[in-house]
């Protein structure tokens, strides 16, 4: 039988694969410039309180993801110091499936919570 903590830890990931698409849309929906891939992990990291469990390398597979569904928009810019930086924002679909996601995630959480009520 599995350690108690490795399923925690699956449980935990399997929470993670799509919460991560929702905190990423909802960084750069509220961000007032595009973003490249760091300060966006680094936005999560401060904001998203372990939303991406320290797994920045997490982060650009989930990027290309949303840009090829047409839910962001990336350009290539150089960089001062180091090589070229891809930027990222976020287009009106992008906020429309937002709006979408974040409308099915609070439901979700509601409904969990409610079952979860009253458990410690």
């Amino acid at each position: 039988m599995a350690e108690p903590d490795a399923h925690l830890r699956k449980f935990q990931k399997e929470l993670s694969s799509g919460t991560v698409s929702l905190a990423l849309l909802a960084v750069l929906a509220q961000a007032p410039e595009p973003m490249y891939g760091y300060l966006i992990a680094k936005q999560l990291e401060r904001d998203g309180e372990g939303v991406l469990s320290g797994k920045q390398s997490a982060l650009y597979p989930v990027l290309r993801n949303l840009e090829a569904a047409g839910w962001l928009q990336s350009s290539v810019e150089p960089s001062v110091a180091g090589p070229p930086r891809r930027y990222y924002r976020i287009t009106e679909a992008g906020r429309q499936t937002l709006r979408d996601w974040a409308a099915a995630w609070r439901a979700t959480r509601d409904s969990v919570d409610y079952v979860l009520k009253g458990i410690g």
